[in-house]
Order: C-alpha cells, then structure tokens, then sequence
C-alpha cells in the first residue's frame, strides 16, 4: 500500500537525543542499505521535527558522516499538528518515531499512519500507550494492511526476539518455560527520564483487561509467578523487572503457534548483592510514590531535561545482557542476547533495523497487520539484521 512513496523511512524526532543517534545510524548504513534495496535504486530517507533550523543542524552533521546526505530529505513536522503529520505519513513507506512520552503525545502519528496505509515504529516502553493502541487501532490498522510496532528499541527487542530466538532451538509441539535475566550498565536520556515519570504515574490509571485477545486452538499463555529469589546458577538475586518486557513476549507467544501448547515466561533483573537489591527497590519506590503526585512529578521532571543523554565516552563504557534458559519437555537450551550501551547507541540500531526491516524486506516478512511486537511483525528476518548490524544471539548451552 505504501509503494511509490518519496521516502523509504523518515525519522521523525530527528533533532532529538536518541533521534539524532538513529539518523547517524542511518546515514552510516545508508550505502548498504541502498545496495540491499531491489530496482536498482538508491535509499531514500529523510529527518523531520518540528524545528526547520534544528533540521538544519542535524542534517549539516550528517553530511559530514556521508556526504550523499546533502540529498536527504527533510520534513518540518509537530505532533501538535495533525495536517503535518497526515503529509509526512503519505510521504514515507515507514515513520519511525522517537517523540515521547508516547501517551501524550504518540497516539496522533499512529492515527496518520493507519489513514495513508504507512508502516509505523517506535521505542516506547509505556505500556498505558500499547493498551490503547490495542483498543482504538489495533483493527483499523489491521484493516489497512499496516504493521503499527511498538516497542523497538531495548524495550523490548532484546527480550521478545531473544525469547523467540530460545523457542526456535527447543522441540515443536512441546510445553516450553522461558526465563529472561537482564545485566545492564548504562545511562539514560531526558526523554527517556521523561517517559519513566509518565510510566510510573500511570500505573494506577491503566485500564485492566487491556490486552491482545487469548492464545487460540487451545494453547495456553502465561507469566511465571514473579518472585525476587537467589540463583544458584548465577551466584546472585534476581528480581522481576518493573518493565512491558514479559508482556510483549506473551502477546507473541499468543500470536505465534510456534512458541507450543503451553508456554510460560519469566523476567528478572540480576543483581550482585543482597544490599544493592533493597537500595536499588527502595529507590524505586520512592521514585514511583513522587510521580504520582503532581507537584513533586513536577520537580522530578527537572532532573534531567529532553534532549539531555550520555556522553559518546558513557556510552563506550556501557553493555547489557539477557540470559535466557528454556526449557521443554524433553530438552533443555541456554541463550543469550548481548550488546553494547543498551539505552541509546544499541536502542539507535535496533529501532533503525526494525524500520530498515520493514521498508526493505517488505516481501520477507510475516503477512501479518494490526497493532504489533516485533517479534509477530518481523520474527526472525530481524534477528538476522541485527545480528548483522553486531548485537549478538547466542546458543550457549544446549
């Protein structure tokens, strides 16, 4: 439906922190993306934000890494303002949008991108926006033939696509448990902290009930029962991570009849002591308790602002990974998906890959629409770029 348009993917946040990191991504990848292209065309992209002369900045920088950017296209754009978001959609094949927090200011770009029939990504991790878009999108878009995916960036490429990465080298037709152990070390953005105070505020307010429909044909699909213990295995506590992780890998696991008859997961955060684990969940509460209240959100909101990040030199330092060990009746694997900075230079190239993914191998990929995780939209075409692209999905016991 998207074919013809002026674009491959536009970037829309593009002079924002992590924005900017997905538009140097992409012009470091544009030639190997225009030789993957078919017709023998060149790729086409372009950068879009509300401010002409940020534009202009971002796009000077990005000549500098390759200088077939002076072409690149570039597109003034607001959320606020629903005719411009209606032009940039019929522009592109795909919009990729880093503009946060995604409940307030998400839902219009995702309406825009259902009416011109574009294909849509994001990093939220807000799981009151993936709720709605479930409920008020989820059909019409399906409907539209468009793949509308949320969640693409460390929330939560890592842990849906390493989950199907672990149910792909277990037994079919098997019982399977799941369980994801994340180790990270990194920092976080503005927006990022921005879109935190929201997820916490909102925790109350979220609809129950919100969700996809029931696994069908009988399958069964279900949370392990989330409880902070001490892994032997691992020499450390585990905790279960306040994060939409486990539930984008169970509306996989109830969309792909591939993860069996009856599959459960688990996710935990992996923490070196037992001292470190009360600080870190008194913290957190602390935190969530502020949020909730206006005045204090308020003050909170002032730690760091939009556009804030780590340093290139943060970055470097920064890593993740998640273990995980499945296991079916009759065989059981451990894998792990790894990388670096996880937040912002990893997030950057996974969220550009889905998008890549998308506007690229359009004719590889699940014939599948609606409100979706990555894992359902790209399934395992997008392991293979990102692998390529240097995180790794690994099989290390089994």
């Amino acid at each position: 439906m998207s074919k013809g348009r002026t674009y491959d993917v536009i970037v829309f946040g593009a002079t924002g922190f992590t924005g900017r990191l997905v538009a140097e991504y992409l012009a470091e990848k544009s030639r190997d993306a225009a030789a993957e292209a078919a017709a023998a065309r060149p790729f086409r992209w372009a950068i879009a934000g509300r401010s002409a002369a940020r534009l202009a900045e971002v796009k000077a920088a990005l000549e500098a890494i390759d200088p077939a950017c002076a072409s690149l296209g570039v597109i003034e754009a607001s959320s606020e303002d629903a005719a411009s978001l209606e032009r940039m959609a019929g522009e592109g094949r795909v919009v990729l949008t880093t503009v946060g927090p995604y409940a307030d200011r998400g839902e219009p770009l995702v309406e825009a991108c259902i009416r011109a029939g574009t294909d849509y990504a994001d990093l939220t991790g807000e799981p009151v926006f993936v709720d709605r878009l479930l409920e008020r999108h989820h059909e019409a878009a399906r409907a539209r033939g468009v793949r509308i995916v949320n969640c693409c960036g460390f929330d939560s490429i890592p842990a849906d696509l390493g989950a199907l990465f672990t149910v792909t080298k277990l037994p079919a037709g098997e019982p399977i448990v799941v369980e994801g152990v994340m180790r990270a070390q990194g920092s976080f953005s503005g927006g990022t902290w921005q879109s935190l105070l929201e997820i916490m505020a909102g925790a109350r307010r979220r609809r129950r009930g919100a969700g996809p429909e029931p696994a069908q044909g009988g399958r069964k699909v279900q949370a392990l029962r989330s409880r902070i213990h001490y892994e032997k295995a691992l020499r450390a506590w585990v905790c279960p991570i306040p994060s939409i992780d486990p539930e984008v890998v169970l509306r996989s696991a109830r969309e792909l009849d591939m993860y069996g008859p009856d599959f459960q997961y688990g996710h935990f955060m992996q923490v070196k002591s037992g001292l470190q684990l009360v600080i870190g969940l008194a913290g957190i509460g602390a935190v969530a308790a502020l949020a909730k209240v206006g005045p204090t959100r308020e003050l909170l909101r002032k730690v760091r602002a939009p556009g804030e990040g780590p340093s290139a030199q943060e970055r470097a330092r920064s890593w993740f990974q998640v273990t995980f060990e499945g296991k079916s009746a009759t065989r059981r694997v451990v894998t792990r998906v790894s990388g670096g900075d996880p937040g912002y230079s990893e997030t950057a190239k996974m969220v550009a890959e889905s998008a890549l993914c998308m506007a690229l191998d359009h004719d590889r990929l699940p014939a599948r629409a609606g409100v979706l995780t990555p894992a359902v939209a790209m399934g395992e075409r997008l392991i293979e770029r990102l692998q390529a692209a240097g995180i790794r999905f690994e099989l290390l016991e089994g």
